[in-house]
């Protein structure tokens, strides 16, 4: 069931009982990608996933990766009502995550950042300012053939023709504006400074063979937060939980319950 958060601003789908668990999706994704998790955490939880800022109907915001924070942040609370939450963000969603709980540290009780970072290479840089710059001039087709290979490696493309005509419909549905202001976000994000201030527990999970924020990041924010610890998905690339949900889910278990 849909439904509205922070002044109609962040619209929700929302499953199940129990302490609130929200699912922030990745930028060359959306809510979607976590269909094949949620039947099973809504069993436990309170399961939230939102569309963040300018995806779906979900209203966007000005104001880079901060902005986006504080919008989620007004919606984490609306959603919540006072419960202590936990967050969970793939891709994007995890930078958006963090900045959130950095910015807003009463927010969540924990956070879970799937394939996510604090800073990106110079390589990883100037691949956003190149998907922004080619997006820009050519529309979102070009470089539809780039975002799936940062999403899935080619032989899990090969094997799964439906789920990939399903994911390329999906990332061409994104909103140009507000896909390369989340790029140059991203090609000018660094949060290393900041991760002593995230005082909740957090699990750092990433696919061994994620090509977008690569396995380095992930070891980085893990050693960079002050109560983290890093499980890598064997198999996996950017998005685990459409990848292998039961090995995702199997990592979540422990901190979860």
């Amino acid at each position: 069931m849909d439904r509205l958060f922070a002044n109609g601003t962040v619209n929700a789908a929302q499953s199940g009982e129990g302490p609130p668990l929200f699912l922030f999706h990745s930028l060359l994704s959306d809510r979607a990608s976590f269909d094949a998790i949620v039947p099973e955490l809504q069993a436990s939880f309170r399961t939230i996933v939102p569309e963040l800022p300018g995806f779906g109907r979900s209203r966007a915001v000005e104001g880079g990766l901060a902005a986006v924070a504080d919008r989620m942040a007004e919606a984490v609370k609306d959603a919540a009502g006072g419960a202590p939450a936990i967050v969970l963000g793939n891709g994007y969603g995890g930078f958006v995550a963090l900045q959130m709980a950095i910015r807003h540290p009463e927010i969540a009780s924990r956070l879970i950042l799937a394939d996510s970072g604090a800073a990106f290479s110079e390589p990883g840089r100037e691949a956003f300012r190149n998907m922004a710059k080619v997006s820009r001039e050519k529309g979102l087709e070009a470089i539809t053939d780039v975002a799936m290979r940062r999403l899935f490696a080619p032989e899990f493309q090969a094997q799964h023709p439906e789920l990939m005509q399903d994911r390329r419909a999906a990332f061409l549905r994104t909103d140009l504006d507000v896909f390369r202001a989340a790029c140059d976000a991203l090609a000018g994000l660094d949060l290393r400074a900041e991760l002593a201030a995230v005082k909740i527990p957090v699990l750092v999970m990433v696919g061994e063979h994620d090509e977008a924020t690569p396995p380095p990041m992930s070891h980085e924010l893990a050693a960079g937060l002050p109560r983290a610890e890093l499980k890598i998905l064997k198999g996996c690339a950017h998005v685990p939980q459409l990848q292998s949900p039961w090995q995702f889910l199997e990592a979540l278990e422990g901190f979860l319950l």
